[in-house]
């Protein structure tokens, strides 16, 4: 990239960094101090708000960056992405928003541990909490350091490498300082922002195509060296029948992932009442539905207009298709044009990262402090030495994601939020489910259905093509590869479920009846919810 691009572009990140740590500075100066106000801002958002939040928590650097390089590069295969991250929301909105706000007070283990015994549920949950928030965190590290790398050209790896550790630093300062008020604001802006950059590419790439989309999928085809084959399921998944358990696999694990997301689950938590955080969901679904079908022509546009060749080239998973796609439109290298609109995608993307990993550090320091520490450590203690605790996770947390950041720079930003959507359907949906909707349900049940979907996941992920035995593995001059299929999910989710079922039929626990029948009440009309 030219001197042009990079000033113009790390002037907007400057820009917006300046003014997230504005709101976090601002926010710092009121009362911190209680669980409520640090982990749930007060509960004072509104739906429309929260509803931003939402989306601004949910459309990460796999959604602006990963899914469009995947289309870009194996056309309709990589819709699935797109697809998957949409109808997970259909499963949030009917079974988990509306009983998870009157269940629980931050975490998903207050919701479990309503009617089981807190200590082990606490301690599974929270586990699988830092564990999924981790794998989450260090997909946004990527994508943050292939941007920067694109950016700054031929000082790529180290410019990747202080990009990650910047990050790492900025996150945690929004947490340390400002909590889920700060945080909600900086993922409002970045809504917005996202939002408004993804429209004027979408428009502008259909604007080239004279609005005709027929034209845009065939040139797009055609220009991608497999035909009408770009365009027809299989290219990515279908060679073989691993390939295709591999789609059913990575389908399942995006459709059920989203409901046992943990910063997801936290932001219903921001709002007064159940009512609205089943109207934030409605909200939100409108504004992931928009931008998830724009970033499809986004994706076609990139391998129409720049080519999957040349995305490849820039970036071997194809993070960095839309900001060439955002240099191409603007009249390309050189010109004023491509160089505004480069630095404007570049700062969104950028904006996006910085707001993402904010809300995944809060939730798994979150997970640390209320579920973990409080377990283990400080039964009974005070709740602001509990606040003091979430502070020191989050300084952990990102030093943790900045060496995995670090590690697998060189993977696609959204087949590694895939990963961590299995191990979220696996460990965390089950046990949520099981609470929510089985009288039966007991202690030992619900720690079987966290580990029992916890362990196999992750395993299996150690075990598959994405560490070892091959070119693109993250150590590729080893083989150590058991499992075929690069995402657990189609045999994790099950075991999470079967393990929750096992444990609580062998289980000589009697259920508290009582409890749960509270519980129910509480779930469904949100009577003595908090």
């Amino acid at each position: 990239m030219t001197g042009d691009h990079r000033t113009t572009a790390l002037l907007l990140f400057g820009l917006f960094v300046a003014v997230t740590l504005g709101i976090t500075t601002w926010v710092s100066r009121h009362r911190q101090g209680s669980p409520e106000e640090f982990y749930a801002g007060g509960r004072l958002f509104s739906p429309m708000e929260n509803g931003f939040a939402l989306a601004g928590d949910y459309m990460s650097a796999a959604s602006f960056l990963g899914i469009s390089g995947l289309i870009c590069l194996v056309g309709y295969d990589g819709m699935l992405y797109s697809v998957g991250f949409l109808v997970a929301w259909l499963v949030v909105l009917f079974l988990v928003a509306e009983l998870v706000r009157n269940c629980g007070r931050f975490t998903l283990a207050d919701v479990v541990a309503a009617r089981m015994r807190e200590r082990p549920v606490r301690i599974a949950a929270g586990t699988s909490s830092v564990t999924v928030s981790v794998l989450y965190l260090v997909a946004q590290m990527v994508g943050a350091g292939s941007l920067v790398a694109l950016l700054l050209g031929g000082t790529g790896e180290a410019a990747q490498a202080w990009t990650v550790v910047g990050v790492g630093v900025l996150m945690v300062i929004y947490v340390s300082l400002g909590g889920m008020r700060a945080t909600t604001w900086i993922q409002i802006v970045k809504a917005v922002l996202l939002l408004g950059g993804t429209v004027m590419l979408t428009v502008l790439v259909l604007l080239r195509f004279h609005g005709d989309l027929n034209h845009l999928l065939h040139t797009a085809a055609g220009r991608s060296g497999h035909g009408d084959a770009f365009l027809a399921p299989g290219l990515a998944y279908g060679a073989d029948w691993t390939a295709r358990f591999d789609f059913i696999s990575l389908g399942l694990a995006l459709v059920l992932g989203t409901a046992g997301l943990p910063h997801i689950l936290s932001r219903f938590y921001t709002v007064p009442t159940a009512r609205a955080a089943r109207r934030s969901v409605v909200w939100s679904i409108g504004l992931i539905g928009g931008f998830y079908l724009m970033t499809i022509v986004l994706g076609f546009g990139a391998a129409a207009l720049i080519g999957p060749d040349a995305v490849r080239a820039s970036h071997a998973s194809g993070n960095t298709a839309v900001p060439l796609l955002a240099l191409h439109l603007g009249g390309g290298a050189g010109t004023t044009g491509g160089t505004v609109l480069f630095a404007v995608v570049a700062a969104i993307a950028f904006a996006t990262i910085l707001a993402v990993v904010a809300g995944i550090t809060l939730a798994s320091s979150a997970s640390v402090a209320h579920d973990l520490y409080a377990s283990l450590r400080r039964r009974g203690g005070k709740p602001r030495g509990e606040v003091a605790v979430a502070r020191i996770a989050a300084v952990g947390i990102g030093l943790l994601a900045i060496a995995l950041g670090l590690l697998a720079r060189d993977l696609n930003v959204a087949f590694l939020v895939g990963l961590a959507f299995a191990v979220a359907a696996s460990a965390n949906l089950p046990v949520l489910l099981y609470s929510l909707f089985w009288r039966g349900f007991t202690t030992r049940g619900a720690v079987w259905s966290v580990y029992g979907g916890l362990v196999p996941a992750v395993v299996l992920v150690l075990l598959s093509p994405v560490v070892s035995g091959g070119p693109a593995s993250l150590f590729p001059g080893v083989d150590f590869q058991l499992f075929p299929l690069q995402n657990p999910g189609l045999v994790s989710i099950p075991l999470g479920f079967l393990a929750g079922w096992l444990g609580t039929v062998t289980s000589a626990e009697v259920p508290d009846e009582a409890r749960h029948a509270e519980t129910e009440v509480r779930s469904l009309t949100g009577a003595g919810a908090v």
